[in-house]
């Protein structure tokens, strides 16, 4: 029993000592709890630093007569970019050139800028060619129908030859023509020798004035297939410039692409307004050339027919006979 009661007496004491001890501990703890807010001696420290900002608003006219200069400072530096806006357009895009027609004009190669003179050199060509031969065209033809009307109403070559009309006219070449040959064949009593003789001199006539009225229409023929193939070359020549372009830089940026594509294109372009108006025309004019060496033919048979009728008639060898004037010449 002894041992037993020697054990228990500690423990007694110590349950006796340990209100003490835990209060003793949290009087410990309480300051290092304190320390660790640091929020409340915040708001003193501010209020104490409040009354020493006046102490430093001596300096103040200092700092304020240097912020016109640092606001005119800015105001320049703001002004700068606002005075180009091309460049702001561009920088935009991406593009260092001016894609407009003529800025890619004046930004082409050398090759590329000949090219574009030469087609566009060619399409004035081909316009003034059309005004120029569309208003021969109109006058000759209204010249023969009116021609062909007056010689429908007659009946002998004298009554043709007596007609009032100017010298070059084409129906007055065809009426010399055939009064020359029939003065030459005066003494001829074939008459189909003689009809033969004026046909074939008639026939020549009207080949002439169709190469005449002909002429200039290869011009068209020649630009309208050949224009392609120039702004081919050209766009050829761009591209070549653009993957250089791409070789000496070393990116595929479409700042270095885009101006020598877009060159191409635009002398391709180019072949094509010149060459599609070519074509076009040239087959207008190949149509009303036909149709005008149709009317020459009728008038051609017409005369013919005059001097049918003068050969079958008694007195036909004594109007043959009549003197000749000179013939005009067709060049």
């Amino acid at each position: 029993m002894h041992p037993i009661v020697s054990c228990a007496q500690p423990t007694r004491t110590l349950l006796r000592h340990l209100p003490a001890s835990l209060l003793l501990c949290g009087l410990l703890l309480t300051p290092a709890v304190q320390a660790v807010e640091p929020a409340p001696p915040a708001a003193p420290a501010a209020a104490v630093a409040a009354p020493m900002a006046p102490a430093a608003s001596p300096a103040t006219p200092a700092a304020a007569t240097d912020k016109p200069a640092d606001a005119g400072a800015t105001a320049q530096a703001g002004a700068a970019p606002a005075a180009s806006p091309a460049e702001d357009a561009h920088a935009e895009t991406g593009l260092a050139h001016d894609l407009s027609p003529w800025g890619m004009y004046q930004n082409a190669d050398i090759v590329v800028k000949a090219v574009m003179i030469g087609l566009l050199l060619a399409s004035v060509a081909t316009w003034t060619i059309w005004l120029a031969k569309g208003l021969e065209l109109l006058g000759a033809r209204r010249r023969l129908r009116g021609a062909l009307a007056d010689l429908k109403g007659l009946r002998t070559l004298e009554q043709a030859a007596a007609l009032p009309r100017a010298s070059h006219c084409l129906s007055a070449q065809l009426i010399e023509d055939a009064r020359e040959e029939l003065q030459l064949s005066a003494g001829t009593v074939d008459k189909d020798g003689i009809k033969e003789r004026v046909s074939f001199r008639l026939e020549r006539l009207v080949a002439a004035s169709g190469r005449k009225m002909s002429v200039g229409t290869g011009v068209l023929a020649t630009i309208g297939s050949v224009s392609p193939f120039v702004g081919l070359f050209g766009t050829v020549w761009g591209i070549m410039n653009s993957f250089i372009g791409i070789a000496k830089s070393q990116t595929t940026n479409l700042a270095v692409v885009a101006p020598g594509i877009a060159e191409a294109l635009l002398a391709t372009a180019i072949g094509l307004v010149a060459a599609i108006p070519a074509v076009v025309i040239y087959n207008v004019f190949a149509r009303s050339i036909a149709a005008y060496k149709a009317q020459v033919a009728d008038l051609s048979s017409q005369v013919l027919l005059l001097v049918s009728r003068d050969l079958d008639q008694p007195s036909a060898a004594r109007h043959s006979q009549a003197p000749v004037s000179h013939r005009a010449t067709v060049e």
